[in-house]
């Protein structure tokens, strides 16, 4: 399996170093000391990225792309579906590879919701692989977080069989209590109980269905740099023949050496660039959640120009969509007309496409999040009503 050649590469490096790691992506460690190349062939995708830096004519460039076409290998021409409808056929079909997305939004507004699920999504299709760099959750807290996802089975989404996160706690707990005082481990794994349990039996099969191709990592404010995290993308690119998507929770968190930034502007514009040429010398899409502002956290309706950092987040990305809660951006006329409806959509969230590069911008869709399960309803729609601060004028 493409997972099993990336843990060989891992196997490679030298066991003397202080850096060796197990040979499982989790447990990858986020230093940025130089690791040596993997002694078996590189792959073709991998002298194509270092080619990528030298010059060529437009008859080579031509030619390689023809012998893709000829090879049947289309991923340069079809997109990546996000498994999120309306987003898909406004952004051209899904993710495109070398382009890097970014998505905004206030605190708890569900940010790491809709990327973890996104990434989810990548993974369940058939030779795709999702890279989840969390600076904010453990691998163990994901997994459960996808546990309760795939207990309301989106996008059917069916709440009343769902299982929320302290239900989830219970059960384990409860049951390895039962397996302790029977006086043995029988059924006491996580697995078993999981599986043996008719609440979580359903959502763990589900999560199997794609758990050997979502790569999860808890990455380090300190030192899970740029640098470790082009070399750990360029080493699952060579194993999974470059199908990888890359998702970093969250931007200003990630952390930069040997470089220095005299303030958050300037180690934003690092950052923001840094994954801008991971995507475009890996070839691969680049999803990272960016957070809001003093100034955006007090806006009435949260904008691109909210965003922490500098301009650069909006020259480098590609695709940049801003996350509001619908109540709180609803026409007050909506509001002033019917306030119990007004009401009743305080658990939709707006998604507005603020810059696309390659179609339409400021076109607004919502979601309905259903928070205790962390899920979206994939299924979405165009926004109907009124929006405050509707009319923005591009410069």
């Amino acid at each position: 399996m493409a997972t099993r050649r990336f843990h060989d590469d891992m196997a490679d490096k030298p066991a003397s170093s202080s850096q060796t790691p197990d040979v499982t992506p989790q447990n990858y460690t986020h230093d940025d000391a130089q690791y040596s190349e993997p002694r078996r062939q590189v792959s073709h995708k991998r002298t194509n990225r270092n080619a990528a830096h030298m010059p060529r004519t437009l008859a080579q460039v031509m030619g390689e792309a023809n012998d893709m076409v000829v090879r049947g290998d289309l991923t340069e021409y079809v997109p990546l579906p996000t498994g999120f409808d309306p987003l898909d056929g406004m952004i051209g079909g899904g993710l495109r590879k070398t382009e890097l997305i970014l998505l905004g939004g206030a605190q708890g507004i569900g940010k790491t919701i809709a990327t973890l699920q996104i990434a989810r999504n990548v993974a369940m299709r058939g030779g795709q692989f999702a890279f989840y760099l969390s600076y904010e959750h453990t691998e163990t807290h994901l997994m459960n977080r996808l546990l309760c996802l795939e207990s309301v089975n989106p996008p059917e989404i069916d709440a009343k069989g769902g299982i929320r996160l302290k239900d989830l706690y219970d059960v384990i707990i409860a049951e390895r209590a039962k397996s302790t005082l029977r006086g043995g481990d029988s059924g006491g794994s996580l697995q078993g109980i999981l599986r043996e349990n008719a609440r979580t039996s359903m959502a763990l099969a589900r999560m199997n269905r794609y758990a050997d191709r979502l790569i999860l990592v808890k990455a380090s404010p300190a030192v899970t740099t740029l640098r470790s995290i082009r070399e750990m993308t360029a080493r699952l690119c060579d194993a999974t023949g470059g199908n990888v998507t890359v998702f970093v929770d969250y931007l200003q968190k990630v952390a930069i050496h040997p470089e220095r930034a005299t303030d958050e502007g300037e180690k934003v514009t690092i950052v923001v660039e840094g994954l801008k040429d991971i995507a475009l010398a890996l070839g691969v899409p680049v999803w990272a959640i960016v957070a809001a502002d003093r100034e955006g956290l007090k806006a009435n309706r949260l904008h691109l120009f909210h965003l922490r950092g500098s301009s650069a987040l909006d020259y480098e990305c590609d695709i940049a969509v801003i996350m509001n809660n619908k109540y709180h951006i609803l026409s007050k006329e909506h509001v002033a007309f019917n306030p119990y409806q007004a009401r009743q959509y305080r658990d939709w969230v707006v998604f507005t496409i603020e810059k696309n590069r390659a179609g339409r911008a400021m076109q607004d869709m919502e979601f309905q999040l259903h928070a205790p399960f962390f899920a979206f309803d994939p299924r979405g729609q165009r926004v109907q009503q009124q929006l405050i601060d509707d009319k923005i004028i591009e410069s």
